[in-house]
C-alpha cells in the first residue's frame, strides 16, 4: 500500500525557510517568508544512474550535487527505519519538496499503471509532458489526474502506432480541458453507463513490533477506503460508518466535503470516475494481533539452534492465509540447515530465510527448526535477527471499522453496490 519511488530533488538554493533555520542573528527585521521551489527533478534507477532529469527553473544545478545523496544512501545499506517518538513532532522546512515529489510519483503511477525504469523509458515523452504541466517554474501547478488526462492522452498501443505513422510524438491536446472550469475538476463531464456500479473496499495493514520477551511494543493499523465508481452523470454519495470513533487520524480525497465529516463523521462526496482512494486513516494502540510467532535461538560451541512456532492468537472469524515468516541470516553464519513440519523453507541468495506457510492447519501447529553454523572462532551468536511476518485476512477489518450504509443521489437508474474488507500484514516484526 505504501509505494516507494526513487526520486531525488535538488531544491532552489535561496529558500527563506532554509536560511532562517541556519541563521544565528537574533535581532534581524521581520520579513515575509517566501515559498521555496523545486529547481531540478531527478529519477535514478537501482544502479543510481540518472534515467530522468528535468530542469524546472532557470537556476542551473550541476548533476554532481546528487553524488552526496547517492553515496549517503548506499552507506545506509539495509539499516532499519528510525524509531518515531510519538511525544515529539518534527517539521522539516523542506517537506514541501517531498510532498511535491510524492504527488508527481502518484500521477505517473496513475498514468503508467506502475513506476519502474522500463515504463519510464518506454513512455519518456509522456513523462516529460506531464512534468511540464504539473510543475511551473518550480511550483506545483496542475496535479489533478482527471484534468491531465484531458490535456495529455494516457499511453496506449494505438497512440504509439499513430505517432510512428505521423511522426508526431506529442500527446498534448490543443483543446482546453472542460474540467478546469468545473467546480468538480476531478470528475469527467457527461459520463454515461448502461449499468451504474460502485464498489467500496476497506483495505488495512497491521504494523506491529514484538520484543524478544513476547511483549507487544507497538500495534497499529493503516487503512484506506478505496472506491471503484462507474456512475452516470454527477452522482452525490454519502458513506457512513457504524463506529467512526475508532479512527485516530484521517486524510481525504479532495472530493470529500469536510463539514459533514466534522459534524457527523459522514463522508459526503461527488466521486471521480473509476478507482480512487477516498480516505486513509490510522487506528493506534491495538492490544493484540491475529497470529503469534515465537522464535527461540540458543547458541554454543560455534552453532546456533533455531526454533520458531506459529499459531493463531485471536481468531478473527475468517481464514488467515498467505502466512510467511522471513529473517536475514547474520553475516557470521556460514551455513544453515532449516526444516519445517508444515510449509516450505528456502534460503535465498541474499541469505534470507523464507518460510512459506499459507494457511495454518487445524491438526498441527507449524514449527520450523534447524541449526546455523557460525564462522570459525565464533562461539556464540551476538547479533540476533528480526523476523518479518506476513499474512492476509479476507472479509474483515481488524481495526473494527464497519460500513453502515452508502446512499446515492442524482441517478436515474438504481446502482449496484458492493462492499469488501481486507487486512494484511504491513511492517510486522518479531525480535529474537
Amino acid at each position: 500500500m505504501t509505494h516507494h519511488h526513487s526520486f531525488s530533488v535538488c531544491p532552489y538554493p535561496q529558500s527563506s525557510l532554509s536560511s532562517a533555520s541556519h541563521s544565528t542573528t537574533l535581532n534581524r527585521p521581520k520579513t515575509t517568508p517566501q515559498r521555496s521551489k523545486l529547481s531540478r527533478l531527478k529519477a535514478p534507477n537501482a544502479h543510481f544512474e540518472v534515467m530522468l532529469e528535468k530542469q524546472l527553473t532557470g537556476q542551473r544545478v550541476d548533476r554532481s550535487i546528487c553524488t552526496w545523496f547517492w553515496e549517503h544512501t548506499v552507506s545506509q545499506g539495509d539499516s532499519p527505519k528510525m524509531v518515531v517518538c510519538l511525544s515529539f513532532h518534527f517539521l522539516h522546512p523542506m517537506c514541501d519538496f517531498v510532498i511535491s515529489c510524492n504527488r508527481v510519483a502518484d500521477v505517473l503511477t496513475d498514468y503508467l499503471g506502475s513506476l519502474n525504469e522500463d515504463l519510464i523509458k518506454d513512455n519518456f515523452v509522456i513523462v516529460y509532458e506531464l512534468l511540464d504541466e504539473m510543475i511551473d517554474n518550480g511550483f506545483p501547478l496542475t496535479t489533478e489526474p482527471n484534468i491531465l488526462r484531458e490535456m495529455i492522452a494516457p499511453p496506449n498501443i494505438a497512440n504509439k502506432m499513430l505517432s510512428v505513422v505521423t511522426g508526431n510524438s506529442s500527446n498534448v491536446s490543443d483543446i482546453l480541458p472542460g474540467a478546469t472550469s468545473s467546480c468538480i475538476p476531478w470528475r469527467t463531464t457527461n459520463l454515461k453507463y448502461a449499468n451504474n456500479e460502485v464498489y467500496v473496499d476497506l483495505v488495512e495493514e497491521m504494523d506491529a513490533i514484538i520484543n524478544r520477551d513476547g511483549v507487544m511494543v507497538k500495534c497499529e493499523i493503516y487503512g484506506e477506503v478505496q472506491v471503484n465508481s462507474h456512475l452516470s452523470g454527477v452522482p452525490d454519495l454519502t458513506l457512513s460508518f457504524a463506529n467512526p470513533a475508532v479512527l485516530d487520524d484521517v486524510r481525504f480525497h479532495p472530493c470529500v466535503r469536510f463539514r459533514p465529516w466534522e459534524a457527523h463523521q459522514i463522508l459526503s462526496f461527488v466521486p471521480p470516475d473509476g478507482q480512487f482512494k477516498l480516505m486513509s486513516y490510522r487506528v493506534r494502540k491495538l492490544k493484540s494481533s491475529p497470529i503469534y510467532v515465537k522464535p527461540q535461538l540458543t547458541s554454543d560451541a560455534g552453532t546456533c539452534r533455531v526454533s520458531v512456532l506459529v499459531g493463531i492468537r485471536n481468531d478473527p472469524g475468517k481464514t488467515i492465509d498467505s502466512i510467511t515468516v522471513q529473517f536475514q541470516l547474520p553475516s557470521c553464519v556460514l551455513s544453515a540447515d532449516l526444516n519445517s513440519n508444515y510449509g516450505t523453507v528456502n534460503i535465498l541468495a541474499n541469505k534470507t530465510c523464507s518460510w512459506t506457510i499459507g494457511k495454518i492447519p487445524k491438526d498441527k501447529a507449524p514449527a520450523m527448526s534447524g541449526t546455523l553454523v557460525l564462522e570459525t572462532g565464533l562461539e556464540r551468536l551476538h547479533v540476533f535477527p528480526t523476523f518479518q511476518v506476513g499474512f492476509r485476512i479476507m472479509g474483515v477489518a481488524l481495526s473494527g471499522l464497519k460500513i453502515d450504509k452508502l446512499d446515492l443521489k442524482n441517478l436515474a437508474k438504481p446502482p449496484y453496490k458492493g462492499f469488501r474488507a481486507l487486512t494484511r500484514a504491513g511492517e510486522f516484526e518479531v525480535r529474537s
